[in-house]
């Protein structure tokens, strides 16, 4: 039984060989491309000692080597789809036994990659991130009345008055935010919303309002971030970050079609 497996990193249409070439692949292979009946696998052969079932498992576990393994996997795709028609991801760390075993998973799954190809074919993925800005000064003079006899409920009534500052702020922040991804969907052929982001990995200490991915046709590109410009200078309040063109991650449902882990398939 051999001792590597093919690691798959998409699907995708009109690539060859060559439009790879010299694109880094993990565990310092080669990227190639196992074609059957018009659909090409992006791969790369890698060792089961470190992709197999179980050396899985134990990586997975370890912060460092996924990231590693993320950001290989990205340039891989990123280049994919650079080249090719249209370019599906798949997700991370989908390991088969060898090239046969690809082909008869593009033969199985003609139909779902056919048409997840179709979808995201000449469009790209932007995504947009919404921040509360953080407030550069301090609270204003307190409007509540304050009464020297009652000092604790004065402060009470100073408390109150805070909250209701930060509950109304929280609230046309919040409303700014959906104005602005309603104009931006109306730009865009489809979008996802996806959950805030971790401070740890946005870097950034604001409220996230919005994380959202906006799948938009290539040829409107220049629209669809003129779009961002204009709906974020219509706020207050707001911090908004837009990235792109991506790989059309947020847009491929293949999970339950494609089983990663390393399985012996």
């Amino acid at each position: 039984m051999s001792d590597q497996g093919v690691y798959l990193y998409a699907v995708a249409t009109g690539l060859s060989a060559g439009d790879l070439a010299g694109v880094p692949a993990l565990a310092g292979g080669a990227v190639r491309v196992v074609e059957h009946d018009g659909l090409c696998a992006v791969v790369s052969d890698v060792p089961l000692h470190e992709f197999g079932e179980e050396p899985l498992r134990e990586n997975l576990e370890r912060l460092e080597w996924v990231e590693e393994t993320a950001r290989t996997h990205h340039e891989v795709v990123t280049a994919a789809a650079q080249a090719a028609s249209a370019a599906a991801p798949v997700r991370l760390v989908t390991v088969y036994r060898d090239d046969d075993r690809v082909r008869r998973l593009l033969d199985e799954r003609r139909a779902t990659f056919t048409s997840a190809l179709e979808r995201i074919d000449g469009r790209g993925e932007w995504g947009v991130k919404v921040y509360a800005a953080e407030q550069d000064d301090a609270e204003p003079a307190e409007s509540a009345p304050v009464d020297s006899a009652k000092p604790g409920t004065s402060y009470l009534m100073r408390r109150s008055a805070q909250r209701r500052r930060r509950e109304d702020r929280s609230r046309r922040l919040a409303e700014q935010a959906e104005e602005l991804h309603e104009r931006l969907a109306k730009v865009a052929v489809a979008c996802r919303r996806h959950p805030p982001q971790d401070p740890r990995l946005s870097g950034r200490s604001e409220p996230q309002l919005l994380n959202m991915a906006y799948l938009v046709d290539d040829v409107r590109a220049d629209r669809f971030t003129g779009a961002v410009e204009e709906a974020a200078a219509a706020t207050t309040g707001l911090r908004v970050e837009v990235t792109g063109p991506w790989p059309a991650y947020s847009f491929i449902e293949l999970d339950g079609e494609v089983d990663g882990a390393g399985r012996d398939r």
